[in-house]
């Protein structure tokens, strides 16, 4: 549906939005396993959200990028486009939870109960599931030449151990330095004993062909946030996987999700974390641009070190080990005791995470922005004349910011990003000027994907309308150093850059998008911090990789860089960014021209 409005055109779904603090991030789809049991298997057949099945049913031959020069304004290759009658895109479900509080979870065993799913629901629900009608699930396998390169990359070629996945249809040496999550899982990182996937939406029966078959039947533990028919549903998926055991996040305000992406790999050698934005789905490590964390191999520490052994100058162990309690959770108890038995002194980067709760005090320093803000003050060097410095931010879902940028963006969020060194300076509003990096509908129409890659970027009519202000801080997704450019981002980035935008004062890459869902609102005077989701993400700043000068040079000549590594960050996306288009528009009944810039919110229904 095209709308038009005081800043111009945009392509929108019609969902029913929330509440004012509402997130626009993908809300779960619980029609699945009622449509299987009418015989309907057209859609994934793993809990996910409204817009994402909507996306799945348009699925085509994805698009092989032919000429490298493909100009961003060719009009797009001719498609076989199947009918849409009646069925329409649904850019984000709103069909959330109404309840501000959920009744209390039984305490969890490590399996949790069965739900009764008709024996017949079963084979629809655990079938292997195809990109599209057209598109069979590629098999990724490497050579040995390649599981060397790999190899080679993770112990000593990336002192960030930040990575992006490979991508399916771009130039091969664009995926040089890139992993796929059978890479992750690989023997060749380690012998597994046991793993626990952290996620949002999950297709158990591809995530468990995505291991070595030698690993298959090793313990699973799946961290969810799935109720209802959804929970079901997944439930369902694992059971023919005795190895498969679960963990339900337990969501007690309205309209959070689990929205983590985390992994902890226990091997015979040691310990590995790794934090990523990609679902637990084939179409997420298929064409999207997608980040990942990768820590090194923690070994076992000697028994009878002291319960602060292992930790590392940026108190990641600390940090994760916290994380996982505010679970509060049985099954991931055993993970605790995993991880205080190994040493994580390695770690360089700081762990930003966001919980559920309202809190205040100290607590409220604990998660979400304020989270980011303490450190930040605590280990970013004040840099000279800072309200040049712009922000970036680049995120795959938009939340309700408000009425203005005063309520949440340019107050209480920016003053977080802008934090640096003991330094009290309150801007005005918005002085700090602010990037924002999102898809635009030339961005989607020529993406590797098509209209369907939409799916995976929600931002409701809705909630667009109510924040027309937002736009003129829009940019469009370009990553020509990375040659992803036209496979839709669903990376989560922040970052803090000089004027020139060849500094970075820091980095973040996480799960979070930007909503007040994921980093929190202050509430009672600024008393208080409510946080309604689960989110992950880690912090990079130069003092942890031994730079004094308080910053990174960007890195754009290759990803990820080779020379001077340590100095260069790999930024995976084109900088500057560029502001969307505008067009020169009539006024009815005036003279003046008005520049109107063209939005996008993901499909067009």
């Amino acid at each position: 549906m095209l709308q038009e409005g005081a800043h111009g055109k945009w392509t929108v779904s019609s969902s029913d939005e929330s509440a004012e603090e509402n997130s626009d991030s993908e809300k779960p789809c619980t029609s699945s396993l009622s449509d299987a049991a009418r015989g309907r298997t057209s859609g994934p057949q793993y809990p996910c959200s409204e817009a994402r099945k909507a996306a799945h049913k348009r699925k085509t031959s994805p698009l092989k990028l032919p000429d490298k020069s493909l100009s961003t304004e060719a009009p797009p290759p001719v498609k076989q486009r199947p009918s849409q009658e009646g069925s329409g895109w649904c850019l984000s479900s709103s069909d959330e939870e109404t309840e501000d509080h959920q009744k209390p979870a039984h305490k969890e065993t490590v399996k949790e109960e069965k739900y009764d799913v008709p024996k017949e629901h079963l084979l629809n629900l655990c079938k292997d599931d195809k990109l599209s009608e057209n598109v069979k699930e590629e098999e990724y396998n490497t050579t040995p030449s390649e599981a060397q390169d790999i190899w080679d990359l993770v112990t000593g070629g990336n002192p960030f151990r930040f990575f992006l996945t490979k991508v399916s249809g771009i130039e091969q040496n664009y995926n040089s330095g890139a992993l796929h999550i059978k890479d992750i899982l690989s023997p060749l990182f380690g012998t597994l004993i046991s793993s626990a996937q952290f996620n949002y939406c999950i297709d158990v029966g591809w995530l468990v062909r995505q291991y070595p078959q030698e690993f298959r039947r090793k313990p699973l533990l799946i961290v969810h946030g799935e109720k209802r028919e959804s929970k079901a549903e997944l439930m369902a998926q694992a059971r023919p996987y005795e190895n498969i055991s679960f963990c339900q996040a337990k969501l007690d305000i309205a309209f959070g999700t689990h929205h983590t992406k985390m992994m902890l790999l226990l091997y015979e050698e040691g310990l590995r974390v790794v934090i990523h934005t990609s679902n637990l789905i084939a179409e997420d490590w298929h064409q999207k641009t997608q980040g990942i964390w990768l820590s090194p191999l923690y070994p076992r520490l000697p028994k009878g070190g002291s319960g602060s052994a292992g930790e590392s100058a940026t108190n990641f162990k600390s940090d994760l080990i916290s994380y996982l309690t505010a679970y509060n959770s049985p099954a991931l108890k055993e993970w605790v005791e995993q991880i205080q038995e190994h040493d994580l002194s390695e770690t360089r980067v700081y762990l930003l995470g966001s919980t559920p709760g309202r809190y205040q005090g100290s607590d409220k320093e604990k998660w979400g922005h304020l989270r980011l803000r303490k450190l930040l003050k605590d280990h970013a060097l004040s840099i000279p004349a800072q309200e040049s410095w712009p922000l970036v931010g680049q995120f795959s879902s938009i939340g309700s910011m408000g009425a203005d940028g005063s309520k949440w963006l340019c107050s209480e969020f920016q003053e977080s990003l802008v934090a640096a060194g003991s330094s009290l300076t309150t801007f005005r509003k918005c002085d700090v000027p602010i990037h924002l990096v999102y898809p635009t509908v030339n961005n989607v129409r020529q993406s590797l994907e098509g209209y369907p890659a939409g799916g995976s970027l929600p931002y409701s009519i809705q909630t667009a309308q109510k924040q027309l202000w937002l736009h003129s801080y829009f940019h469009k997704w370009s990553a020509e150093v990375t040659g992803r450019t036209h496979a839709i981002p669903h990376i989560k980035t922040y970052m803090r850059l000089s004027p020139d935008f060849q500094k970075i004062a820091w980095f973040l890459v996480t799960s979070a998008n930007l909503s007040k869902a994921a980093w929190g609102a202050l509430e009672k005077n600024g008393s208080q911090l409510m946080i309604r989701s689960y989110e992950l993400g880690v912090l990079f700043l130069p003092s942890a990789f031994g730079l004094d000068k308080g910053y990174f040079h960007v890195g754009q000549k290759k990803f990820p860089e080779k020379k001077d590594s340590a100095t260069y960050f790999p930024v995976p996306y084109d900088l500057p960014p560029e502001h969307y288009e505008s067009k020169v528009r009539q006024p009815p009944g005036g003279k003046d021209v008005e520049r109107i810039p063209i939005l996008r919110d993901g499909l067009i229904k």
